[in-house]
């Protein structure tokens, strides 16, 4: 569906863009990542044709973006950071005017009611709050359901029960074969969404896959309290490694790439002594904490 290869964007000598090789497969949602100024919106805007690249291949649908934007226009939905809705028509007119710019089949009553705006279709959209104006675009990106959606932050400055319904609505669509480019500052909304998911730094991609593959590429951390009596001598080999500090302060710590081989050691150990381990504690790695390892370092440990 989407092939990005060697992807450069300039502003002038600044190099938004760096490189970046992309691939999204038909029928899914990639989550794209990455903390204000890192390429993602850049990157959202090359494919949906609103800048041409400084080098590399774009292909959207086997064409050129740039070159072929009113080909792939009317196939695909675009949910922009910020529309710039407003004006005097209300709600439900606004709706219309856009159905009357698509060739695709478009509910207009269905679409404000998948957005929960059917009660505010005859408000003007000047009256509108900044969630429910976020809302309104949603519906509009969705009208007809596109065979390429693409949500540059659809759920910034929404409350939670619209954030759930908006992850609902998305989710529906993708169940119906949709695919769905995303670009989100909410990790959460990744992790729910997301079946793969690239992480950018600095122009390029740092990280990349699915959400397994992304946090197998940090350490998972098992700790406990130190048991009366034992030094670190006396703990068993695991293929982790022990954090001195927290030992002398009175905790085990360890980090691990085999969570569940270095756990059944330690707990066979302690069985074997007949040990409490108080507080016991077993966590995979979060998808935040590879997040801020990739701003920290620029990739994932």
């Amino acid at each position: 569906m989407i092939e990005v290869r060697g992807l450069h964007c300039r502003y002038g000598p600044f190099e938004a863009v760096r490189g970046v090789d992309l691939d999204v497969a038909e029928g899914e949602l990639f989550a794209l990542l990455g903390t204000n100024g890192a390429g993602k919106t850049t990157t959202l805007e090359v494919l949906e044709g609103l800048r041409a690249p400084s080098g590399g291949t774009v292909r959207v649908f086997g064409l050129r973006p740039d070159a072929d934007r009113a080909r792939i226009r009317p196939r695909t939905g675009v949910l922009l950071q910020d529309s710039g809705a407003g004006g005097t028509l209300t709600v439900v007119e606004t709706l219309r005017l856009w159905r009357s710019l698509t060739s695709r089949p478009s509910d207009v009553d269905g679409a404000l009611a998948a957005v929960g705006l059917d009660h505010r279709a005859d408000v003007r959209v000047n009256a509108l709050s900044g969630g429910e104006r976020r809302r309104l675009d949603l519906a509009v990106a969705t009208l007809g359901e596109p065979e390429l959606l693409f949500l540059d932050e659809p759920t910034t400055g929404l409350d939670p029960e619209s954030r759930r319904r908006t992850w609902a609505l998305v989710r529906d669509m993708v169940a119906r074969g949709t695919t769905v480019l995303l670009t989100t500052h909410y990790l959460e909304e990744a992790e729910h969404l997301a079946h793969r998911l690239a992480i950018m730094h600095e122009g390029r991609v740092a990280v990349s896959g699915t959400l397994v593959d992304v946090l197998e590429r940090e350490a998972s951390r098992i700790g406990f309290v130190v048991p009366p009596g034992i030094t670190a001598a006396d703990l068993p080999a695991v293929t982790g490694t022990l954090d001195r500090d927290a030992f002398a302060a009175g905790r085990v710590e360890i980090r691990t790439r085999a969570l569940q081989d270095d756990l059944a050691v330690l707990l066979a150990w302690a069985a074997h002594r007949d040990l409490q381990l108080a507080r016991l504690r077993a966590t995979h790695a979060s998808l935040t904490e590879v997040f801020h390892n990739v701003q920290d370092k620029g990739v994932a440990a």
